[in-house]
């Protein structure tokens, strides 16, 4: 019996392009599975802080790191992922396995499969409030889901070396159509952060209204709900508005759903309809647990 060929990760070199949250968990788990991982980052600085972290056993500003990879993941955001730097898009090795980890996958499919042969689209589900080279964390990624948004294109020995990447770091594997990919974070991830925004300003503008006293006691009172309703609305304004950019139809129709239940909510409250509210909150208790059903201690989605 013929043994099973080593995965792709596991066999050649991993190049990260980018050693914030995602690509510094990513090379710190592989890292750990023995994996050869070279990053390419965009400062001095940044390589130094990540060797000294040991984000990646090799970390460059040259893209030649790049060089002799046989699976590359750009974890960049989506503004250098849809307008890639032509030197390190040129440092890509031909025949390597590219995959992506952005929260949009129909424009970057578009985009990258022009680009390179073997490119896979792909999104893991994990995330925190945090960014930048001190972000990485061990064990991301267990438990949470990793989706690719394969095409007709789509190389299926690529796709497989993908899956292998996402269930080494112990991800839930799934594939779906780019568009539906799209219209479901925009939903899920997308459109909290403008509703966390939007409670944040709300919260704020709410108790300037109220008098002197009042700003100071609001942020005094709020607590781990607060905190927990508005922790992406509070992140990293420069991903939130990338996120809406490149998902803006999906974004707007979310928001146009979102409205209507806020509406619905507002009439209730303005009618004295006690008992339809109570009926529209025993539905919401009951939908919660399908979407948070993942492991208490797996990070939240991005």
């Amino acid at each position: 019996m013929t043994d099973a060929p080593s995965p792709l990760w596991r066999s050649q070199p991993v190049g990260i392009v980018g050693m914030g949250l995602i690509g510094g968990s990513i090379g710190l788990d592989l890292g750990r599975l023995g994996a050869e991982v070279r990053a390419l980052v965009h400062r001095p600085v940044t390589a130094q802080r990540a060797l000294a972290r040991g984000l990646a056993g090799t970390v460059s500003t040259d893209p030649a790191v790049l060089e002799g990879c046989g699976l590359v993941i750009l974890a960049v955001p989506l503004d250098r992922l849809l307008d890639p730097a032509p030197e390190w898009l040129a440092a890509i090795p031909q025949a390597a396995v590219v995959t992506d980890v952005g929260s949009v996958k129909g424009s970057v499919l578009e985009r990258w499969q022009r680009l390179v042969d073997r490119f896979v689209a792909s999104h893991p589900m994990a995330g925190t409030a945090e960014a930048g080279v001190e972000a990485g964390l061990p064990g991301l990624f267990a438990g949470r889901p990793w989706v690719a948004t394969p095409n007709l294109s789509t190389d299926p020995e690529a796709l497989a070396a993908v899956r292998d990447l996402a269930l080494a770091l112990g991800a839930q594997w799934l594939t779906c159509d780019p568009r539906l990919h799209d219209q479901a974070v925009a939903l899920i991830s997308h459109l909290p952060v403008l509703a966390g925004a939007a409670l944040l300003q709300a919260a704020d503008g709410g108790a300037r209204e109220g008098g002197v006293e009042l700003p100071a006691l609001v942020r005094a009172l709020a607590s781990t709900g607060f905190a927990d309703t508005t922790r992406v609305g509070g992140g990293n304004p420069e991903l939130g508005s990338l996120m809406a950019r490149t998902n803006r139809a999906a974004l707007l129709t979310a928001l146009g759903r979102y409205r209507e239940g806020i509406e619905a909510l507002e009439q209730q409250l303005q009618e004295g309809h006690w008992q339809d509210l109570q009926a529209t909150l025993a539905q919401a208790q009951a939908l919660r647990p399908q979407f948070v059903a993942a492991s208490p201690n797996a990070p939240a989605p991005d």
